[in-house]
C-alpha cells in the first residue's frame, strides 16, 4: 500500500525506517539504564555534596534525561532518514562518541567520585556534541535543533560538575 502526497512520489505507508527509530531509542535508553546502574546511589551522593545555590533538585534529573535521550535518538534517526548509513558514517561516529562520553560521566562522577575526570569527560562530551550538531545540520537542520536542549543541559551540567568539584575537594 502506498500513499501519494501532492507533488511527491508514492511512498510506502509502513515505512521501514520506523524499526530504526526503535533501535536508536533502545540504544539511548540502554545508555540511560547503564548510567542508572552506575549511579544506583546517586540521589544520596548528590544530596551529601556541598552544592551551589543554583543546583537543581535531584528529582529533576530523571525526567529531563528521559526527554533528552528520546531527542538524541530522533535526531540520529532524522539524519539516517535523509542519508543511508554509509553516507552518514562520520555523523554517526560522532553521535556514538558523544553517547559514549555521556555514558562514561555517571560512573566517573558518582561511582568513582572522580569529579575532575568527570569534568574532563563532560568537556569532551560537549566537543563531540557540538561537532555532531554541526554535521547533523548539513543533513537535517531539524536533527541539529533537536540536540540544542541536550547541549544546553550538558553545558549546565558541566558548570554544575565544575562547581561541585571545587566545593567538594
Amino acid at each position: 500500500m502506498t500513499q501519494t502526497l501532492p507533488g511527491k512520489a508514492p511512498r510506502p505507508v509502513h515505512d521501514r525506517r520506523w524499526p530504526l527509530l526503535l533501535l536508536l531509542l533502545a540504544v539511548c535508553y540502554a545508555v540511560a539504564a547503564l548510567g542508572g546502574v552506575a549511579a544506583s546511589d546517586a540521589g544520596s551522593t548528590y544530596l551529601s555534596l556541598d552544592r551551589p545555590a543554583w543546583a537543581p533538585p535531584s528529582w529533576l534529573f530523571g525526567p529531563v534525561w528521559t526527554v533528552l535521550y528520546a531527542a538524541m535518538a530522533v535526531s540520529a534517526w532524522l539524519v539516517l532518514r535523509r542519508r543511508p548509513l554509509p553516507e552518514s558514517r562520520s555523523e554517526l561516529v560522532l553521535w556514538s562518541a558523544q553517547l559514549a562520553f555521556n555514558l562514561a560521566w555517571t560512573p566517573l562522577f558518582f561511582a568513582a567520585g572522580q569529579y575532575g575526570l568527570a569534568f574532563l569527560d563532560i568537556c569532551l562530551l560537549l566537543a563531540a556534541l557540538g561537532t555532531t550538531m554541526l554535521l547533523f545540520r548539513r543533513s537535517s537542520p531539524a536533527a541539529a535543533l533537536l540536540l540544542v536542549p541536550y547541549a544546553l543541559w550538558v553545558l549546565y551540567a558541566a558548570a554544575l560538575n565544575l562547581a561541585l568539584w571545587q566545593l567538594n575537594t
